[in-house]
């Protein structure tokens, strides 16, 4: 997300939105939860993160910090993307052969 997104008015009738009551809202296209459903479902939970002491150029962290909130898990996704598209397999955040 860059600067000029994040920036941008979003389309939602807000006013609207929150004046409306539950049975004016269309949920046709959401599947009904039931207890199936929950059965089915399996909680994952994320992966602890290594902290750990990194250089890197200050235009590449001023560029990062400058798109909001998050700039870490932004160049941790980045990070993930190029070794999946680097790796024939890829690796895991513990460094053996799998799912990243």
């Amino acid at each position: 997300m860059n600067k000029a997104s994040a920036q941008k008015k979003s389309g939602t009738d807000w006013k609207r939105l929150h004046g409306m009551k539950d049975e004016e809202i269309d949920f046709t296209d959401i599947p009904p939860i039931d207890k199936a459903m929950f059965k089915k479902m399996v909680i994952r939970m994320p992966e602890k993160k290594v902290a750990l002491s990194l250089r890197l150029d200050p235009r590449v962290i001023d560029w990062f910090k400058g798109q909001g909130p998050g700039y870490q898990t932004r160049i941790n996704a980045v990070l993930q993307s190029y070794v999946k598209a680097h790796s024939h397999l890829p690796i895991t955040s513990t460094g053996s052969k799998g799912r990243l």
